[in-house]
């Protein structure tokens, strides 16, 4: 006999904690990390000896966490106001004192890495010039700031040498070529140490102890990402650590004895570790099948923090000691109310689409169905362009799976973790052949045998949301309603408004979706907004007031088209939010805003 699926809450959801972060002190007995237990992200902290866990500090901007200082006398952390993008850096000293360390209200800040001897860190800044970042270090005694590198040219800073005389640079030309360089800060000489043909990947990661070798991660040669080394002296690079899927991540400890490396293995991120003095992998106890998101070495090696997920439980916090080889979890994020049983586990599915192209996605189906019974399910749209839907835990999911919805997260052609080719599949064809991919979903969810096919919606947030916005308007007849989380509808006036602190990335958007200077005539043929008269079928659309990459006024817009056709249109404002919704208030409102659409507009349909 099938167990009775419990139906919680939205409150009952919004209970559970999200962590974010995670870093050692140097003496390895706290761990520092952002959770929203309160609501809004603030800083954290376990004290390993005792177990004890405090709340560090009382914001109402979300507070994402830096690290302790090297000397253990207060931490760093990031936040910007209301959403807005505009970050800066603040030191909480140990006497409890807050200090922002780049108070210029108009400039961007972002910490970069800690100076090997621990005295002071790197940060970027573009308070000189708001289109490029500045390279400076702060001293941590004198909190004075001095200009490493005045960055002219739109580099990417990459990691700075132990020895402090070199930073790697990589320049995006497209989002599928990236070239890398070293800059000799002693002698001012710029090296492009990847010149080559076509296009290719290249992402600077660590230098070695030494500061004779660059390891890096690149996809030259292959379809997948992996981890390479260029040596400074002789010019030449070979490969260090290749495997069957993308390297996303690699973090080494303090004295190279061992590397850390996330591998994206086909939606799941998962850690392998290496003890690079013994070269051997380390065999790790078993970790939740989902998402390694953070991890952080502790300076005397012996310790490894990180933060891991599933698609079926929350983040928890867990410390990896290396002298026993144990494991051990140090939160407990799931709101105890919540029977674990009644959450689904997520599996990885593909469909051929209309080309005969394998596309994979997320697939959530409800628990407890009985034989011959039929439920409504949305198609759901990751962001981007290029980004990938994978085996994390969301609460908007599992909500909306738990009150009767499946669910199909589609990774679409164009998005990331499948390969260089499949993510170029869609460059310049965007909203037309992604938007295929996603009809077809729909078409494959209607082949199941408990998927009610009249009733299939489509949601999506950011770029998912234009792609909600283009299926109502290029595919009228598809999907029974849409849902748009602050997505583009006006690729002409987003691609001119894009962030000046974008840099090159906005060159790189350019070339992969189109010139708004340039494809004016194109850009009008995909823009939802000019073609919103063919919008028939009902919208919710969710928007932050101070988005600065999707402006509110994309949504305004469309809003006003589509109430002019008669359609059902709801339209949610969060005036204290910026490019996806962070208070748990909000979440909780949108949440439920999105399962009351979906009964009144899809389920009784």
């Amino acid at each position: 006999m099938k167990k009775q699926v419990k139906k919680y809450t939205i409150h009952q959801f919004m209970k559970n904690i999200t962590i974010i972060g995670t870093a050692l002190s140097s003496d390895g007995r706290k761990i520092l990390f952002s959770s929203d237990e309160s609501g809004i992200f603030n800083a954290h902290e376990i004290d390993l000896e005792t177990g004890k866990a405090s709340k560090l500090t009382d914001s109402q901007d979300s507070v994402f966490i830096v690290g302790y200082l090297p000397e253990g006398n207060g931490f760093l952390f990031e936040k910007d106001n209301g959403g807005n993008e505009i970050s800066h850096i603040y030191l909480k000293d140990a006497d409890g004192n807050e200090k922002d360390l780049t108070p210029d209200e108009k400039a961007k800040a972002m910490f970069h890495s800690w100076s090997d001897d621990g005295k002071g860190f790197y940060f970027l800044s573009n308070k000189r010039d708001p289109k490029y970042f500045d390279i400076y270090y702060m001293d941590i005694k004198s909190l004075e700031a001095d200009l490493i590198l005045e960055n002219n040219e739109g580099f990417n800073p990459g990691p700075v040498s132990p020895n402090g005389r070199f930073i790697a640079l990589s320049k995006t030309v497209t989002m599928n070529d990236v070239e890398m360089y070293i800059k000799d800060l002693k002698t001012g000489e710029l090296t492009h140490i990847t010149p080559h043909e076509g296009e290719v990947f290249y992402d600077p990661v660590s230098f070695s102890r030494d500061s004779k070798i660059l390891y890096f991660i690149t996809d030259e040669d292959r379809e997948f990402k992996y981890l390479k080394k260029y040596n400074l002296s002789s010019g030449t690079s070979e490969p260090f650590k290749v495997f069957a899927w993308d390297v996303v991540f690699a973090k080494f400890s303090k004295n190279n004895r061992f590397l850390a490396l996330a591998i994206n293995n086909d939606a799941r991120i998962e850690l392998k570790i290496y003890d690079l003095k013994k070269d051997i992998e380390i065999d790790l106890p078993e970790l939740p099948k989902g998402v390694v998101s953070d991890f952080d070495f502790s300076r005397d090696e012996r310790f490894l923090a990180l933060v891991a997920d599933a698609s079926n439980s929350p983040r928890n916090l867990f410390l990896l000691d290396f002298q026993t080889g144990e494991i051990k979890k140090l939160t407990d994020s799931l709101n105890p109310e919540i029977d674990p049983e009644d959450l689904v586990e997520a599996e990885v599915v593909r469909f051929k689409s209309f080309d005969g192209l394998e596309i994979p996605g997320i697939f959530y189906k409800p628990k407890g169905l009985k034989k011959g019974e039929k439920v409504p399910a949305l198609v759901y749209v990751h962001g981007g362009p290029g980004g990938q839907t994978i085996l994390s835990y969301s609460p908007m999911f599992q909500y909306l799976v738990n009150h009767g919805y499946a669910i199909f997260a589609v990774n679409n052609r164009g998005s990331s973790g499948y390969g260089k080719t499949f993510f170029m599949a869609a460059d310049h064809r965007h909203g037309e052949l992604d938007l295929a991919d996603c009809v077809e979903a729909k078409r494959f969810l209607e082949t199941l045998d408990f998927i009610d096919g009249t009733k299939i919606g489509i949601i999506g947030a950011s770029y998912g949301g234009y792609m909600v916005l283009a299926a109502l308007v290029f595919k009228p007849e598809v999907f029974k309603v849409g849902i748009d989380i602050f997505g583009v509808s006006n690729w002409l006036r987003t691609l001119k408004e894009i962030p000046p602190w974008w840099g090159a990335m906005k060159d790189a958007l350019y070339r992969k979706i189109g010139d708004p200077y340039k494809e004016e005539e194109y850009l009008r043929s995909i823009s939802p907004l000019f073609h919103a008269e063919k919008i028939v079928k009902p919208l919710l659309v969710l928007q932050g007031a101070n988005d600065p990459r999707v402006l509110k006024i994309e949504s305004d817009e469309i809003v006003e088209k589509v109430k002019e056709n008669g359609v059902p249109v709801e339209y949610i404002v969060f005036e204290d939010e910026g490019h996806g919704f962070t208070k748990k208030a909000n979440q909780l409102k949108a949440y439920k805003k999105i399962l009351e659409f979906l009964d009144k507009h899809l389920a009784t349909a």
